[in-house]
């Protein structure tokens, strides 16, 4: 693709403006490679989205979707990332022991990646908890949801806060926070 002078300043935005600039009918893999070659050079190979979740972007823009070619080339990615496996289904919290289950997965990469000194393990790790702190917080800022479940969220949230400041502190601080007082009032059954 020539160089071309892309506006967009989201990663969302930005692959459907290239969508939109390669002015195609639908879109397979040779259309997802281009948008994920954007993507990439414009936000760092961390930010490349996979090639399903771009389809499905793109889809509900309206694209019309090459779906053999889809899935192939997600499987082939999905096959050529050493992570994927790892961190598959690895972050659940729809009750505390979800969560805490899912942080010590996390943990426990954390310090498989460290002894490694593998950094983008170590990235994955920390943009993997971050996405389930953004979740928790989203989910307990919605009114349609029961009140309970919005205070859960909430204090799951705090987990993933605290486990991105202090991770080695994490399993004691929670052992702590769920024998204390706030915590056995808020949430008595748990």
């Amino acid at each position: 693709m020539k160089k071309h002078e892309w506006s967009s300043r989201t990663k969302r935005d930005l692959m459907i403006e290239v969508w939109e600039h390669l002015d195609c009918e639908s879109v397979g893999a040779n259309e997802l490679e281009k948008i994920m070659e954007v993507a990439r050079e414009r936000f760092g190979a961390g930010a490349v989205e996979s090639p399903a979740r771009v389809a499905r972007l793109l889809a509900d823009e309206g694209a019309e979707l090459r779906h053999a070619e889809v899935l192939e080339m997600d499987a082939k990615w999905r096959a050529a990332d050493p992570y994927e496996a790892m961190f598959r289904n690895v972050l659940k919290f729809s009750d505390f022991t979800q969560a805490t289950s899912s942080i010590k997965r996390l943990e426990n990469l954390r310090k498989q990646f460290a002894r490694t000194k593998d950094a983008e393990g170590l990235r994955r790790v920390r943009e993997t908890v971050l996405k389930g702190k953004r979740r928790a917080e989203m989910i307990a800022r919605n009114a349609k949801v029961d009140e309970r479940k919005r205070a859960e969220k909430e204090e799951i949230a705090e987990w993933f806060t605290v486990w991105l400041q202090q991770p080695e502190l994490f399993e004691a601080w929670l052992e702590l926070r769920r024998r204390s007082t706030d915590f056995q009032t808020r949430f008595p059954h748990s």
